[in-house]
Order: C-alpha cells, then sequence, then structure tokens
C-alpha cells in the first residue's frame, strides 16, 4: 500500500535540564518572564514529524513516501535516510533555506520546551500523488507548512484516499474555519490531550460536533495511554509501563503515529492499530533522540504481544 508522510523534516537539538522547569516559574512574574536554563549537553539528530513518522514505518518493514521541504544542508540527512532504506525521492529541496530546526529542553518531569525555526518549512513541497488510489493508499498529515497541510486535505479527499489529520505543533497558526475544513473527511483525528482542547477552542466545536467530520478521534496521554473516540463510543489502550531505561520522551508520539499506520495497512481495527502505536513509542523513550530506537520484528512482535495478549 502507497504511504503518504507530510510533515516537517528538522534537525533537533535535544537538551537535558537535570531540574524542573516548575521550580524556576514565578507565577506572579509570568507577565515579565525571563528564564535561563542551564542544560547538561545538547545533541543534534534528523528529526521533524514526517521523518521521524516515516522511520517508524520503515522499521516496521513499510516504505513511505516523504512529502516535505528540507533546507540547502540537506546532505546529512539524506545521507541518514539512505542509510535506513528510507525514500527521499519526493522530499522538495530549498536551496535559499536552512533546513528547520527544533530546540527542545526536556526537565526531569517530562515537560517540554521548545524553540522552532521553521526554515525550509516555510516553502511549499508538490504532494506526487500520481496514480494513487482510494483501496491502496493512505496518508498522514503531520504539522508542517500550513499551505501543505490545507492542499493535501483538499486533495485527498477528491482522491477518496483516507488520511489521518494531524495538526499538533501547527494549531497555533490556524483560524476556525480553516481548521474545521481540514478537519473534514478525514479518516482519524489524533493530537495529544492538551493539543485536543486546543483544537475544541479554536473551532469551537466539541467532540460529538467534530465527529461529525472525522471518522475517529484518537487522544494520546503519554504514560496513561491513548483513548479512541467513535461514534460507537469510548476505548481506552492503555501504555505500557515505563520501563527502568526511560531516556527521553521526545518523539514517541511520532513513533506511536508510525506504528498506528502501520495496523491501518495491515487491516487492523483501530484499537489493535493503536496498540501497536503504543508498543512503538515504548521503544522510542528508551534512548534520546527521535529515530535513534530500533527493534527486530521478533522483539517488537514480543513487546506487542506480552503486553497486549489478546
Amino acid at each position: 500500500m502507497k504511504i503518504f508522510v507530510s510533515g516537517s523534516l528538522a534537525y533537533d537539538r535535544i537538551m537535558d535540564f537535570p531540574g524542573r522547569f516548575a521550580d524556576h516559574i514565578m507565577p506572579d512574574k509570568l507577565h515579565v518572564i525571563n528564564i535561563s536554563f542551564t542544560v547538561s549537553g545538547i545533541v543534534e539528530r534528523p528529526g521533524g514529524t514526517a521523518g521521524n513518522i516515516a522511520y517508524a514505518l520503515r522499521l516496521l518493514g513499510e516504505d513511505p513516501t516523504i512529502v516535505a521541504s528540507i533546507g540547502r544542508d540537506y546532505q546529512p540527512y539524506f545521507q541518514w535516510f539512505d542509510s535506513k532504506g528510507i525514500d527521499r525521492n519526493a522530499i522538495h529541496i530549498v536551496e535559499e533555506e536552512a533546513t528547520a530546526c527544533a530546540h527542545i529542553i526536556t526537565d526531569m518531569a517530562d515537560n517540554q520546551i521548545t524553540a522552532f525555526n521553521p526554515g525550509a518549512m516555510k516553502h511549499p513541497s508538490p504532494l506526487p500523488v500520481g496514480n494513487a488510489r482510494a483501496g491502496d493508499s493512505i496518508a498522514i498529515i503531520g504539522p508542517g507548512n500550513l499551505d501543505d497541510m490545507v492542499s493535501y486535505s483538499q486533495q485527498f479527499r477528491s482522491l477518496d484516499i483516507r488520511f489521518i489529520f494531524d495538526p499538533g505543533q501547527s494549531l497555533p497558526l490556524w483560524d476556525s474555519g480553516s481548521l474545521a475544513n481540514a478537519i473534514r473527511g478525514c479518516h482519524i483525528l489524533i493530537a495529544n490531550d492538551y493539543e485536543l482542547a486546543l483544537i475544541k477552542e479554536i473551532t469551537g466545536l466539541s467532540d460529538h460536533a467534530l465527529l461529525r467530520l472525522t471518522d475517529a478521534i484518537i487522544t494520546t496521554k503519554g504514560e496513561h495511554g491513548s483513548v479512541i473516540v467513535t461514534d460507537e463510543g469510548e476505548t481506552h489502550v492503555p501504555a505500557i509501563p515505563r520501563p527502568d531505561t526511560l531516556v527521553d520522551p521526545t518523539g514517541a508520539g511520532d513513533a506511536y503515529r508510525g506504528g498506528l499506520i502501520k495496523g491501518l495497512v495491515n487491516g487492523r481495527t483501530l484499537e489493535r492499530a493503536c496498540r501497536i502505536g503504543t508498543t512503538c513509542a515504548s521503544f522510542a523513550i528508551e534512548v534520546q533522540g527521535t529515530q535513534e530506537y530500533t527493534f527486530t520484528p521478533q522483539e517488537f512482535q514480543s513487546r506487542l504481544t506480552s503486553h497486549f495478549p489478546s
């Protein structure tokens, strides 16, 4: 099956803060906030929503098509993709810009502060649908270039291709009507609990009203698992207990989405697809970096069946 993965391609500069942000914030001074955190180190790795999801799918044996823009400093990222066997032929190179870059600081409570420079992501990228058909294609629209997100949702609807809509970090850029129209007709709307609350605030729509626009809403809640809401009701998918080797939650959400798509491609029910997503995310949190975790098919299946035996 053809899998289109859109969103961002970025270099992640990941930093760990050996404390808690809340201990350094004075609530009565939020209007004049001026805080400096001394981090324990910095590591640069390939990231971005499209790259992270594609990486998860490749680990799971799929061959996704990445639809995104990258800057003139693309060579290290392309070398990484080549080493992992990830197709990069549909990626749009923007020579006049640097690749997007995220500066991510994570504290001891897994809270994160991110500063993001969009760089090449400011430029749209063409969608190479070619002869893709409704029955043999699936897509995810991740947070990336806003014009692309609007355009892709229109194109996938017109082709009757199932797509997952995941606005994520792009939410502050949307207005009510545009966001509701982009959601309209998607197979799944996916967000974490904070993002879903923001979606409701921007659109003014309740869960019930959103379900008139989409077949299902999946809310990811970190260590508390995820929740599927459809017209038939609500289903909770528990998280896999955090291991002693927990290192960094960055990228777990994208790993979840890769596993979710893998389950859908294999014809699994939505609940079982979310279990695959949960299992994939459990590997991602064991290492620092969003594309550094790995597993064999046997290791993945063993963890999946041991936590979700039925």
